[in-house]
């Protein structure tokens, strides 16, 4: 039983490593700037490589949780990461061809897809791991991701940066080998207990009987995925993603912004640093977000966390209208970023609880083209109103924000954390 204690928490440590390694990803506002001065592109144009990326990582999500089972997840996860750390090196030489629409091939398509494949693996080996814990273990391997965007715009972009005097081209290339390095290693440590494992103490659920008209019954993945249910899940899923991504993909830039008009005179070099002291700390509260909401929804009921997540950002982000401080802009930024990695860290234990842990894998994936849906709306909202009303484009933004969460908030409260029953299901 020792062996099998140390092997689980193995698997949740390399997990939630292999998670942060992903989780660069959303450090993309930290280049964001940098490249459309350098290069002469638009902001939303840019903005398409972070919205690419995302998109494939959903629908790589998807098409790998329905083929976990035939691959295991080892085999996923390590080809995933050799993948996501491929697009970097490919975006390099984008980079260097002067071409955006390799660099959204590169690093968008190739890496995007990369992170999608591995993404899934840690959290269904971890739940399988982990049956006493299942909001606190899903919550910590995924508050992994969060994390990412810390990792990347506090140490290793600006070390690399600095290393090459800002040259873009072989910083990503570097940042490139880094992330395959560090992503194959702790992606061979990922696998799945054995059949039939349960950790000491944990005594195995208690089966309903035929009879009992409460039973969550046997279902095909298909039938799950178009119930009324899971279409409003993914819904309330999809209007958090999109709500914080909005600030993932530009909270560097509208803070530079908000900056420059409350400190007249700031240089570029200090503006920078500032976005990126944003980025890294709104990162801790995006990891937390996963772990926290995560640990809360064990005890207070999935959904109840959903509620208590969107209805508190739609107060946010109406706020955000009238502020004109940075440091309070900082601090509702973090606490969004709380939010959108709350989502993260409680839709797991939700898709398992609603359809069971032999779907969890297929309907989890499913339920991941959400993040692709909101990683193209999200970004592409800010990129246009930059674009196009450079003066007004964070009110704008915000507005459409606010209007998402008051749908996402109605939703939630049509929903609840009953299993999926016989009647449910559309035959």
């Amino acid at each position: 039983m020792q062996a099998e204690k140390h092997n689980r928490w193995l698997v949740a440590v390399m997990g939630t490593i292999l998670m942060i390694v992903l989780g660069t990803v959303y450090s993309w506002s930290f280049f964001q700037k940098p490249i459309v001065e350098a290069y002469g592109w638009s902001n939303s144009g840019v903005a398409w490589v972070f919205s690419t990326s995302i998109l494939f990582l959903g629908l790589a999500a998807a098409w790998s949780g329905i083929n976990l089972s035939r691959y295991g997840p080892a085999k996923l996860a390590v080809i995933g990461a050799i993948m996501y750390g491929t697009g970097f090196i490919l975006g390099s030489l984008a980079l260097k061809a002067h071409s955006l629409p390799l660099l959204i091939l590169g690093f968008g398509v190739i890496g995007g897809s990369g992170i999608g494949m591995s993404y899934v693996t840690p959290v269904v080996s971890a739940l399988k791991w982990f049956p006493d814990k299942q909001g606190f273990i899903s919550g910590m391997v995924i508050m992994g991701f969060g994390f990412g965007a810390l990792v990347m715009s506090k140490i290793i972009a600006p070390t690399v940066m600095n290393i090459t005097d800002g040259n873009l081209v072989p910083s990503f290339f570097i940042i490139g080998t880094v992330i395959l390095v560090l992503g194959f290693f702790a992606a061979m440590f990922i696998r799945q207990p054995p059949a039939g494992y349960l950790p000491e103490g944990c005594s195995p659920l208690v089966k309903v009987s035929p009879g009992d008209k409460k039973e969550t019954v046997e279902v095909t993945a298909k039938q799950a995925i178009f119930t009324s249910k899971f279409a409003m899940m993914w819904l309330v899923f999809f209007v958090n993603i999109t709500a914080g991504i909005m600030f993932i993909s530009f909270q560097s830039p509208l803070m530079q912004d908000l900056w420059s008009r409350f400190r007249s005179g700031s240089d570029p070099v200090s503006l920078a640093a500032i976005g990126g002291t944003l980025i890294a700390v709104s990162s801790i509260f995006n990891g937390l977000g996963r772990f926290f909401w995560g640990g809360i929804s064990d005890r207070i009921g999935r959904i109840q966390t959903f509620r208590l997540i969107i209805g508190t950002q739609i107060l946010v982000f109406i706020t955000l209208l009238f502020v004109t401080n940075p440091y309070i802009f900082a601090i509702l930024v973090c606490y969004v970023l709380l939010c959108y990695g709350g989502g993260f860290g409680t839709i797991p234990s939700y898709v398992k609880e609603v359809f069971s842990e032999k779907l969890m894998p297929v309907v989890y994936g499913a339920i991941l083209t959400a993040w692709s849906a909101g990683g193209v709306l999200g970004p592409q909202v800010v990129g246009f109103m930059k674009d196009q009303y450079p003066g007004n484009a964070s009110t704008y933004a915000f507005i459409i924000g606010s209007v998402l969460l008051s749908i996402g908030f109605v939703l939630a409260l049509i929903l609840n954390n009953k299993p999926i029953l016989r009647d449910q299901v559309e035959e």
